[in-house]
């Protein structure tokens, strides 16, 4: 289920609805047309998507403090440990 954004249409709404506030809705639940708590109108807002960019925080000691192993390439065929538990190299061969 997605979060939807509304904020108040017309003034004065209450303080609920006049800086906005995110609701918990169904994609089948009709959209909200009037404060819940003050009877205002409301409309909601578009807002951008919460995106992850393809580097989060890789740092060899918090891997490893998760439980985790990282190997990078050094060689065709060839990764060597950056962190965690395991061998210290890994090849094809």
């Amino acid at each position: 289920m997605p979060f939807y954004e509304y904020i108040a249409d017309a003034e004065p709404g209450c303080a609920h609805c006049r800086g906005g506030f995110t609701v918990l809705q169904r994609l089948s639940d009709p959209t909200l047309d009037s404060c819940p708590q003050c009877r205002t109108p409301i409309r909601r807002v578009i807002s951008p998507p919460s995106l992850v960019s393809g580097q989060s925080d890789l740092k060899p000691s918090r891997l490893e403090q998760a439980g985790f192993t990282q190997y990078r390439k050094v060689g065709k065929g060839v990764y060597e440990k950056t962190a965690g538990k395991g061998p210290g190299v890994i090849s094809a061969d």
